[in-house]
């Protein structure tokens, strides 16, 4: 496979005719109309609009969460739009992270058990996941909070364990879905470059959806979605990260 400026140019993540719609009442509403997108071993890429636009159905959609009512997706050679019920979950939990606004931690379960869970249910042991959980936990710097329980963290730390939690499985795909909307502003930069950073030194694929285009400068590239299309991809061709005022010349 080739690569450029580091990024695997063979996508990880591919879709086709995308589309989704939702009935509200006697109302069709159409979210996603036959949305295409390829998505590269290795790349941040931010998917940018403001709330009620689509953002997170797409990423239920491409997590399986969500059926599409046309269209296919594939996460590497696997056709996930095919598979059924069963084998769907079963995937999901082996080869996709998810980053959540709201943290999603099991409150009866420690730390460590949060992050070591998806581990255990797919059949590593006890010992080796534990293990890989302590040091991801050493990593987002909460190695001394493994025992505590989540209502014990701030929401920074529990974001942090989330993302420890997303990284434990060694997905093909990591998924964030506005993963500082619910953190202030000093505590979301810090969460966010702490993603960044593991999903880089890990290689890998971050799709993440958001209102903030505070995150614009950060991400390979990025599109915009509105009226159910992705209607603008920036990129510069020399891998330079794109800029804000680059990004509010095109009127986002």
């Amino acid at each position: 496979m080739s690569s450029t400026n580091g990024i695997n140019t063979e996508p990880i993540l591919r879709i086709r005719g995308l589309t989704r719609r939702y009935e509200e009442g006697e109302r069709s509403r159409l979210v996603l109309d036959r949305v295409d997108l390829d998505v590269a071993e290795g790349e941040f890429f931010v998917l940018l609009g403001k709330s009620g636009s689509g953002k997170s159905t797409l990423l239920n959609l491409i997590s399986g969460v969500d059926r599409p009512d046309a269209g296919q997706i594939y996460i590497g050679a696997t056709e996930v739009t095919a598979l059924d019920d069963r084998r769907l979950t079963l995937f999901r939990r082996d080869h996709i992270g998810i980053v959540f606004q709201f943290f999603n931690l099991i409150p009866t379960l420690t730390v460590l058990e949060n992050i070591t869970l998806p581990a255990e249910l797919r059949g590593d042991s006890r010992r080796q996941a534990e293990r890989q959980g302590r040091a991801l936990l050493e990593r987002v710097g909460l190695a001394d909070r493994a025992d505590d329980f989540p209502d014990r963290l701030s929401g920074g730390e529990q974001q942090r364990v989330a993302i420890a939690r997303a990284l434990a499985r060694e997905p093909l795909l990591v998924l964030a879905d506005e993963p500082t909307g619910n953190l202030d502003e000093d505590t979301g930069r810090s969460v966010l470059a702490l993603l960044l950073e593991l999903t880089r030194d890990a290689g890998k694929t971050l799709v993440m959806a958001t209102h903030n285009p505070e995150i614009v400068p950060l991400a390979d590239r990025v599109c915009r979605i509105h009226d159910g299309k992705l209607v603008v991809t920036l990129q510069h061709p020399d891998g330079r990260k794109i800029g804000t005022g680059e990004w509010a010349a095109v009127g986002v």
